[in-house]
């Protein structure tokens, strides 16, 4: 693999990860809020549920991802169905995975902020006539900046970096599925180190930049208040 496969690598890594991120943040958004103010039973399950790739083997995870995707699959029958491509080891596949796999990244620290800014606020726009849409988007999502920050960081960093779900739902097709993780994975197997050690430095330096910015921002604004 040459210089410019490896760019390819990481170009296809930096994508995957800047359409992941938007996509959890549509998603987590509205999840997040609810889970932050529902008496439901149900909110343990959820959440629950949404922190299990955390603890979950990412193998196990890719694995019922592979099969679920896959032309046979649930929903990869009905992918194949509608388009004529197969959803696994394709790069559509790898964004479906990545939004399972880093959901939790991004609805925690979305919920928490939530949970501080309590429902007075929201309360209080209401009584002066605005919609309940309004008073969120006026309100809540302001004040819950520093929480999106570190969802958008979070999301972005883990999906970079992410290696089992991506090896066992997308494979190793250069160009398409071939990530910076595989990248990476592929050096040290052909035992090209230097290689290797530079594409691992690469996302060590991006990920440690991230998370120093991420920690400032929250420095600063807690010392501010």
């Amino acid at each position: 693999m040459n210089a410019s496969d490896e760019f390819s690598a990481l170009w296809l890594s930096v994508q995957l990860a800047a359409i992941t991120t938007v996509l959890l943040i549509l998603i987590a958004t509205p999840l997040a809020w609810w889970l932050s103010g529902t008496r439901s039973r149900a909110r343990p399950v959820i959440e629950a549920t949404v922190a299990l790739p955390i603890v979950l083997p990412p193998t196990v995870l890719g694995f019922y991802l592979l099969v679920l995707l896959g032309p046979y699959g649930a929903i990869g029958r009905w992918w194949v169905e509608l388009t004529g491509d197969t959803l696994s080891f394709s790069f559509t596949g790898l964004v479906i995975a990545s939004c399972v796999y880093s959901l939790p990244f991004a609805v925690q620290p979305l919920q928490h902020a939530f949970e501080a800014l309590g429902r007075r606020e929201i309360e209080a726009a209401r009584t002066l006539g605005a919609t309940p849409l309004d008073a969120f988007f006026s309100v809540a999502v302001p004040q819950s900046a520093r929480g999106f920050l570190n969802a958008i960081v979070l999301s972005f960093a883990h999906t970079l970096g992410e290696f089992g779900v991506v090896l066992m739902v997308g494979g190793n097709i250069p160009g398409e599925t071939r990530t910076i993780s595989i990248a990476i994975y592929d050096r040290v197997e052909s035992l090209d180190y230097t290689a290797a050690h530079t594409l691992s430095a690469t996302l060590l330096v991006f990920a440690f930049a991230a998370m120093l910015a991420m920690y400032l921002v929250n420095y600063r604004g807690r010392r501010n208040a």
